[in-house]
């Protein structure tokens, strides 16, 4: 749902100050600079004025840091209960100046962009609206105070507008293509849930958003997924995963998605087991690479040899689920294998949440025993990974010869029809071709002896090989 703000301290004062800044372009009698936005499919005509810096506000509701306002939970909070005070203002331009993945560094792109307009100034003005709330530039305003300009160039909203209208502005300005600084990806995912709340379908957000409708349907996945995983690593002390967490892991996630959907087409309760290991390893740190070797058999061929046997709790069969209304009718609870599969991802979320929680009343004590589990589990799915890794070398190894065979009778398969149509348009050369042919003669003489050794009863191919090899060279 769009979150709705008080008016800000001084609101009336700087409304004021924008209707006069207006006044004063209008009876200029230059030429009036306009920024264009959507608005309800129709471009609105915004007239642009010079600001003083130091008289707007940073916009709480922005999609460019949602995200990562669960960097640190207390400002967090402290931001919902009074988003214009100063220690929440100085939050939002921390946040903005940071890494949307690790907001503890400093993102280098904002760099890149504070460097530019120390050098070529402000080539597009912002946007806010009349009580001086920025719609569009909160990251440029941030860079300007610290490059110590008194002033900015924005152009300003109808004083009708709502907060509602607010958020629609920034996400169509966000979304255009020449946008030089994209909202970061879990931000992204956000915005598409707050335009679904407001009850648009997934055909006009996927329009909105340029992306196809199956891709919508797989980022509102994605989102269930790490909400579901947020909630299940709180524990006791108040710790808990947040949303930045999962920025870097978007193509890990999309993967995810696609063997899950792919799997629980035939196999729900494998797919279940499948997404409960990825997830767990996703969290524990683990490249895409090595991700993609966790099946849905992954625990019993891999793990189960090398997880630390307090980490592995005993497979239960969950009860059967009786249906309300329906007297008699049941529906099987979990299977054993995904409670266990999912026993071990919830010690993995609590253990990370707990181990990485700041600004928290965790004892250290807590602290270090769950750092303690976390480096446990991921040392065996480390050894499991690399045996899966090494299994799926030696298969590739075994597949190799009898593949390359394969794509060696296909390309003989276009040579017979490019000889049928060679010789029909007597174009062939006769002389390559039978240079080709005795090239293949005694290419097939290796594979038959390499092929013969060590086989002491060969399939019916191999013996048609030796055969045929034996026959020419009689």
């Amino acid at each position: 749902m769009t979150q709705v703000f008080p008016p800000p301290p001084r609101a009336g004062e700087f409304s004021e100050l924008v209707r006069k800044r207006l006044d004063d372009v209008r009876n200029s009698g230059g030429t009036r600079e306009t920024v264009t936005v959507d608005w309800n499919g129709q471009p609105l005509h915004c007239e642009v004025i010079d600001y003083p810096i130091d008289a707007v506000y940073y916009n709480p509701g922005t999609h460019r840091i949602r995200a990562q306002r669960s960097h640190t939970p207390a400002k967090d909070a402290a931001l919902s209960r009074d988003p214009w005070g100063g220690e929440s203002q100085e939050y939002l331009q921390f946040l903005l100046k940071a890494d949307p993945a690790n907001p503890d560094r400093r993102d280098v792109d904002f760099d890149k962009l504070r460097d530019s307009l120390q050098q070529f100034g402000q080539n597009d003005p912002g946007l806010i609206t009349h009580h001086g709330i920025l719609v569009n530039g909160n990251t440029r305003t941030a860079a300007l105070r610290e490059l110590g300009q008194q002033t900015m160039r924005v152009g300003v909203l109808p004083e009708s507008f709502t907060w509602a209208d607010i958020n629609s502005v920034e996400l169509s300005l966000q979304l255009r293509r020449d946008h030089r600084r994209d909202y970061s990806y879990i931000n992204r995912l956000l915005a598409m849930e707050e335009q679904a709340s407001l009850g648009r379908t997934p055909d006009a957000i996927a329009k909105d958003f340029r992306i196809r409708v199956s891709t919508y349907q797989q980022e509102r996945w994605i989102l269930s997924t790490i909400r579901e995983q947020i909630d299940r690593s709180q524990s006791g002390g108040g710790a808990g995963l947040r949303l930045v967490d999962f920025e870097d892991h978007q193509e890990k996630l999309k993967e995810l998605h696609r063997a899950y959907e792919k799997l629980a087409a035939v196999e729900p309760d494998r797919a279940d087991v499948l997404k409960e290991l990825r997830m767990a390893a996703i969290i524990l740190g683990f490249a895409k690479t090595d991700v993609r070797h966790i099946d849905e058999g992954f625990r019993d061929r891999y793990l189960s040899r090398t997880i630390p046997g307090g980490l592995s709790e005993p497979a239960v069969e969950r009860a059967a689920v009786t249906v309300p209304g329906l007297s008699g009718v049941t529906l099987p609870g979990p299977s054993s294998a995904v409670s266990s599969a999912r026993a071990i991802n919830d010690k993995v979320l609590r253990a990370k949440a707990m181990a990485s929680a700041t600004g928290s009343t965790l004892p250290e004590q807590d602290r270090r025993e769950a750092q303690d589990v976390f480096e446990g589990v991921k040392d065996a799915f480390d050894k499991a990974i690399d045996a899966a890794g090494r299994d799926a070398r030696l298969k590739k190894r075994k597949q190799m010869a009898p593949a390359r065979l394969a794509d060696a009778c296909a390309d003989i398969d276009l040579s017979v029809i490019e000889l049928v149509q060679a010789r029909a348009s007597r174009s062939l050369d006769e002389e390559a071709f039978d240079e080709a042919v005795l090239k293949l003669r005694e290419s097939l003489r290796k594979l038959a002896q390499q092929a013969g050794r060590g086989a002491a009863t060969p399939g019916d191919g191999v013996a048609w090989l030796l055969e045929a090899v034996a026959l020419e060279a009689s």
